[in-house]
């Protein structure tokens, strides 16, 4: 008999393809009975309300930092968690964003942020020899150039060099405005029919702070929630 591995176990621990298969295993024999009737609902369509932009980076977990279950998250992820402009690089970012508004009418778009991310890292230092073997890298984080513009600029006059973090956060920013270049985007915003929001989750602590587009600096999920309760109030 083979002992079952603890769901909750820190992922980072399966390292071979055959602890992979056991973690299938124990979904096929405990998760998936436990949830078959949510499956067997999924089985034929989804209807996401949101769009999950995110990186790539395999600290973060969409679906546990939001608490929601398989069907109701419409994720992208890459490295960056970049949205090029409407009519650059035209390929599997901008096809999903257009499939999730334009045919699964999604009434949100996250893009999350994160700590201590590598892309943002190599952002900062963009001609450093390290990213001479990732030629594709560079050409794809050339997309966020202007967010480390904006980090470099806020920061030189009183509080020293960009960090990451920083250069993270107005790469958060640049790509809400990327996605309002989108046509079925910005019909969907003009139409109040969906919400876009930025967000940025620091991995030790658990934290997510929202990126308001209007201070333009960080607000707290409390006061963001606050914020979208008092507009529908109105």
């Amino acid at each position: 008999m083979t002992e079952k591995k603890d769901p909750t176990m820190a992922q980072h621990g399966r390292n071979s393809l055959i602890e992979l298969l056991e973690g299938v295993r124990t979904f096929r024999e405990d998760v998936y009975p436990e949830n078959r009737e949510l499956f067997a609902e999924l089985a034929e369509s989804q209807s996401p309300a949101t769009l999950f932009i995110t990186c790539s980076d395999s600290r973060i977990n969409p679906s546990m930092i939001t608490q929601t279950e398989p069907g109701e998250l419409f994720i992208v992820r890459n490295v960056g968690n970049i949205v090029p402009p409407y009519g650059e690089m035209l390929g599997g970012v901008s096809s999903a964003i257009e499939y999730a508004v334009g045919a699964l009418h999604v009434k949100n778009i996250v893009v999350c942020g994160h700590s201590n991310c590598g892309a943002m890292g190599a952002l900062m230092d963009p001609d450093s020899p390290k990213l001479d073997a990732l030629p594709t890298v560079r050409r794809w984080l050339r997309t966020s150039t202007a967010a480390r513009a904006v980090a470099m600029a806020l920061r030189a006059d009183d509080a020293g060099p960009a960090s990451v973090r920083d250069l993270a956060e107005q790469n958060v920013l640049l790509q809400l405005t990327h996605l309002r270049t989108h046509p079925l985007v910005a019909a969907a915003i003009a139409r109040r029919e969906l919400t876009i929001q930025g967000w940025f989750y620091d991995i030790a602590s658990g934290e997510i702070t929202v990126l308001d587009e209007t201070l333009r600096h960080p607000i707290s999920v409390d006061a963001a929630i606050s914020a979208l309760s008092g507009s529908k109030a109105s």
